[in-house]
């Protein structure tokens, strides 16, 4: 379904959702004021080219809706059979989770809640997710480096929108193209004390690389005027389409792993092997090993070759001699797709041996192992 279809059909749940909501007339509480909906005519903007179907991002595994309100995105994608983990947290949430716990018991809906604080010691159970929504929620957090990481621990691919600034408040100073963000004082931004970091594309950018996150869209939002982190009219937003460099449901680590570590990277065995269970349009694949050789490797033994294999069949090998980032790529045999899952097993010359400050044996550090498709059958 493209995207657009599924921006129209936003429309229409928005109306159903308006006259559900009138009906209801609740005392003690008001409704979240902001129409969580119409985001997608954003992401209609946002998603370009194979992106446009939206179902692809929310198949194969349940979607986790971060920082929901009142819940109106998680009932909708699940009007679509998603089913929704729906998280925000009592404290915080706009009128204290009433809203979004009337509305499930309205639609008869099958959305889970949680009652979890973001900011604190935020984990997610469950999952792997497809897809997290994370819209409007990264510049009330605290602590948003904890979070995006977290999210990269469990969800694919992620939808997110958060204020950025081009200048300082009174747009005395550019701080577009620095890696930065602003800490807005408490009623400075809205009147809203949950107000924290308004960071700078270039900022927000370096966040999502190092939470393990990569770019598959972005675009702004731009204000009427040159944006900043505090007035209404400097008010500018990104949106982002982002993808986990640590999750691939359909990737499975098989033999001569090590733990993972600082959420990001793997030591290996002088052999390990991955497996991947591509789905069936894909015509074509690209194994692609992104690695390191730490300078103690290098050093020790004047470098290693690899050696690798798909479902018993050689790939090409190949040498490095200097340390640093590398990268194994290589198509998968027309052969080997015929067959499911992809076993690729790698085998280095040498490794280096457990010692007394490491006991592990240690080959080379990866970074990422993705299948990519080249062409669709």
């Amino acid at each position: 379904m493209d995207i657009s279809d599924v921006a129209a059909k936003s429309r229409v749940f928005r109306r159903k959702l308006e006259k559900i909501k009138s009906g209801l007339n609740p005392e003690g509480f008001t409704w979240y004021p902001y129409h969580s909906p119409a985001n997608f005519e954003h992401l209609e903007r946002l998603l370009r080219g194979e992106r446009r179907n939206f179902l692809d991002l929310v198949r194969g595994g349940p979607v986790i809706d971060v920082g929901c309100g009142d819940g109106e995105l998680a009932f909708f994608l699940e009007s679509f059979g998603c089913n929704v983990v729906a998280i925000d947290h009592y404290s915080t949430n706009w009128n204290g989770l009433c809203g979004v716990k009337l509305l499930k018991k309205a639609l008869a809906s099958s959305v889970e809640i949680r009652d979890v604080d973001i900011d604190t010691q935020f984990s997610v159970d469950g999952g792997p997710y497809s897809l997290a929504l994370f819209l409007g929620i990264l510049y009330h957090l605290r602590n948003p480096f904890h979070a995006l990481s977290t999210l990269a621990r469990h969800a694919r691919y992620c939808l997110l929108s958060t204020r950025v600034a081009r200048f300082t408040p009174g747009r005395r100073f550019s701080y577009h193209e620095l890696p930065m963000a602003y800490l807005v004082d408490e009623c400075e931004t809205n009147n809203d004390s949950t107000n924290y970091w308004i960071f700078s594309e270039t900022g927000l950018r370096r966040l999502f690389k190092r939470c393990n996150w990569e770019i598959c869209a972005y675009m702004t939002v731009p204000s009427r005027n040159p944006s900043d982190p505090v007035s209404p009219e400097g008010d500018e937003r990104a949106f982002a389409l982002l993808k986990s460099a640590a999750v691939d449901p359909s990737r499975e680590l098989l033999a001569g792993w090590h733990e993972l570590e600082y959420h990001a990277w793997r030591w290996t065995e002088r052999r390990f092997s991955v497996a991947f269970h591509p789905g069936a349009n894909y015509g074509g694949a690209t194994l692609r090993l992104s690695f390191s050789i730490p300078d103690s490797v290098a050093d020790r033994l004047r470098g290693v070759t690899l050696n690798a294999s798909v479902n018993g069949q050689p790939l090409a090998p190949e040498s490095y001699s200097d340390a640093g980032p590398h990268s194994f790529v290589r198509a998968t045999p027309m052969e080997a797709l015929k067959s499911a899952p992809l076993k690729f097993e790698f085998e280095l010359d040498r490794a280096l041996p457990g010692d007394e400050l490491d006991s592990r044996e240690r080959g080379v550090v990866v970074t990422s192992v993705e299948l990519e498709p080249t062409a669709s059958r």
